[in-house]
């Protein structure tokens, strides 16, 4: 079981997120977001992390970037991953192959069957998918609950990262439920909105590995 820390903003949070145990780390370059980070800041992190922590896994997250830029952005941050969490199409995934999965955020059972035929399998990476939560206007880290069986059908058949609303209170139901490939939180363990609480952190990353 993945456990990804999204919504990463400073040095400290994200060593803290390393040493309790995470597998993954998120950087958000989508500017509205109050968890966004420049490209500088991004770089001077992930510099330090990269010499001492060499396997962990870096993401970018974007949203309606090009692909010019989320390029750049990748080699200049040293990160593995690109999370597409905006209205990208599936020929964006495959363009960026093996270096990007796609986050959806549907609407309905309909919407998530047809998302998941279009972005499945496009690139080659693991996770497959990010299944969100949808709030009309909203990119993500909103905190709402993404619908569990939808998520969990979805589970049966591809790599899913299960994200939206996630805290250390409910993980254990939703991974029970799921059977995810990987979790993925943001706001569920804030202090404030790009600073993460660390004692629930850590019980989050506790609740998962139980």
């Amino acid at each position: 079981m993945k456990i990804k820390i999204c919504g990463l903003t400073n040095y400290e949070d994200t060593l803290a997120a390393i040493e309790a145990g995470a597998d993954m780390l998120g950087f958000n370059f989508f500017p509205p977001s109050p968890r966004s980070i420049s490209i500088v800041k991004c770089a001077q992190i992930t510099n330090k992390i990269r010499q001492r922590y060499p396997a962990v896994i870096l993401v970018g997250v974007f949203v309606n970037e090009t692909i010019e830029q989320i390029e750049h952005i990748l080699n200049t941050c040293d990160l593995q991953l690109a999370q597409l969490h905006g209205d990208e199409t599936p020929s964006d995934v495959e363009t960026l192959g093996s270096r990007a999965y796609k986050a959806i955020r549907p609407r309905s059972e309909d919407e998530t069957r047809i998302q998941c035929d279009q972005f499945a399998g496009r690139g080659t990476s693991s996770p497959a998918l990010l299944l969100d939560a949808y709030k009309l206007g909203s990119y993500g880290g909103t905190g709402e609950i993404a619908d569990w069986g939808v998520a969990a059908e979805l589970a049966q058949s591809t790599p899913l990262l299960l994200a939206g609303g996630l805290t250390p209170e409910n993980v254990r139901a939703a991974i029970d439920q799921v059977q995810p490939w990987g979790v993925d939180v943001a706001s569920g363990i804030e202090r404030n909105p790009g600073k993460k609480d660390i004692t629930k952190m850590k019980a989050f990353i506790q609740a998962v590995r139980k």
